[in-house]
């Protein structure tokens, strides 16, 4: 249970903004609470405003407003084909959205008919690592943990599904197409017995994008979509080149090879751009896409410094566009990547007001609150259990995050008029309810109750 005195300061706090409170029962003992309720009119109510926190996916908000100052709305990813003496050279700039049927227009486009010589990725448009530190060793091998890197293609994400047979084997089904090589030696088990041997279903991936499954699966009436995060890039991209040559009818006898150093230019013969940057934050705020917030930080750091893009001067850079472009001041924040999945990434409560405070009082310019998601309606927001039912439902306008532990929310409420009204950020860490308890989970009570308490206040209700 949540301690007495620091929940009492709580309900202090805000006791002038709502009538209506999470319990003081509803979160576990040992639960970190960072709140801040700013209303349009009316006092400002906080605790543990200025502690560090996990931001997790709210940290996408940052990378939103950095991206709307230095890339601008006409930013787009181009990857392009081009051609140097008899080599082909593919330049990869980290397109989250490119995609195998945008390779093969690419190709088709660009009206080759045979290569000569050999085909040259270059990936030189960002450096240093494709997986940022304190990113969890244990989720790597699955779409939302994928590598960031220039070379992107399908979301570096391949689709896969598993069954369970009936003499305790399983298998799985992975498309043909896919140039990836996906094994099983898990058991199938009763639920029960899954429970008794502490044996769970694990996953083991290495640098040729090899992939196996081991330990128990509960038995299963139907197959179990699971999805692999590419390990090498390079590897996946060039075999799916080949596919694409054989069947663009293009003929070619050489090496496909990743570029060691950036290559010459070339002569250009096609260009793909991904579609402009409002389309691409729409997607990555809506769907909390990790790859997308990733490579658009990245592509920020390039930007901003004029050399390749890495998670270390995109995250540099973002705090000082932010310091530079809206006096928000990030000092003290440590951010090791731009979409949050790091577990070593810490901002204030504070700090991610004064981004949605700026997001608010500047929508005309950056339009940025239409692409975040609404609850109930759309979304990571559209099935949370604390934003299915009214009065919640289509109320409220906001980013969650959440990680290990961490389960957070900043955004804003909305008027009658649907328009943005109370600004707040709910930062929710060291989580740990009890497995064994039945029923409503006490953070869907706890937000249940602090949304609707938000709402009735805004809208009189």
């Amino acid at each position: 249970m949540l301690s007495t005195l620091a929940f009492s300061s709580l309900l202090l706090s805000v006791a002038s903004f709502s009538q209506t409170l999470p319990s003081q029962k509803a979160l576990p003992a040992g639960t970190q609470i960072g709140i801040i309720v700013q209303p349009s009119q009316g006092k400002t109510t906080s605790s543990k405003a200025e502690q560090l926190f996990p931001p997790a996916s709210t940290l996408k908000l940052v990378t939103t407003l950095a991206a709307k100052f230095e890339l601008g709305d006409d930013f787009t990813f181009k990857t392009t084909l081009a051609r140097h003496n008899d080599d082909i050279i593919v330049r990869f700039n980290g397109d989250p959205s490119f995609t195998s049927q945008d390779l093969s227009s690419l190709l088709q486009d660009s009206k080759i008919t045979s290569i000569k010589g050999d085909i040259i990725l270059d990936q030189s448009t960002f450096t240093g690592y494709e997986k940022g530190v304190g990113w969890p060793w244990d989720i790597l091998g699955v779409c939302y943990s994928t590598v960031s890197s220039a070379i992107t293609l399908n979301g570096n994400c391949v689709m896969a599904s598993i069954y369970t047979n009936a003499d305790g084997s399983t298998r799985v089904f992975t498309p043909k197409h896919q140039p990836v090589s996906v094994t099983t030696v898990a058991k199938a088990v009763t639920s029960e017995q899954q429970k008794e041997q502490y044996c769970d279903l694990d996953l083991s991936a290495n640098i040729n994008n090899q992939y196996q499954l081991s330990g128990c699966l509960a038995k299963q009436d139907k197959p179990l979509p699971l999805n692999f995060a590419v390990q090498n890039p390079f590897r996946y991209s060039a075999a799916v080149l080949k596919q694409l040559l054989v069947k663009n009818n293009i003929g070619f006898n050489g090496k496909i090879k990743l570029a060691t150093e950036p290559q010459a230019s070339g002569d250009i013969l096609a260009e793909h751009q991904s579609k402009p940057l409002p389309v691409l934050l729409a997607h990555m705020l809506k769907r909390s896409d990790n790859l997308y917030a990733n490579n658009l930080s990245k592509a920020i750091g390039a930007h901003y410094f004029k050399q390749a893009g890495s998670f270390r001067n995109g995250t540099e850079a973002i705090k000082r566009i932010l310091k530079q472009q809206a006096n928000i001041d990030l000092t003290g924040a440590i951010l090791e990547d731009g979409s949050g999945l790091s577990r070593n990434n810490r901002v204030t409560p504070t700090q991610l007001l004064a981004v949605l405070n700026y997001i608010k009082a500047h929508d005309n310019e950056l339009n940025i609150i239409s692409l975040m998601p609404t609850s109930g309606i759309n979304g990571t927001l559209q099935y949370r259990q604390s934003m299915r039912k009214d009065p919640v439902k289509g109320n409220i306008i906001a980013k969650s995050g959440s990680l290990f532990a961490t389960h957070n929310m900043a955004g804003f409420v909305l008027d009658k008029n649907g328009k943005p009204s109370t600004t707040f950020v709910q930062l929710v860490t060291d989580y740990y309810p009890d497995p064994e308890q039945k029923g409503t989970p006490p953070l869907t009570t706890f937000e249940r109750s602090f949304y609707q308490g938000m709402i009735e206040q805004v809208q009189g209700n």
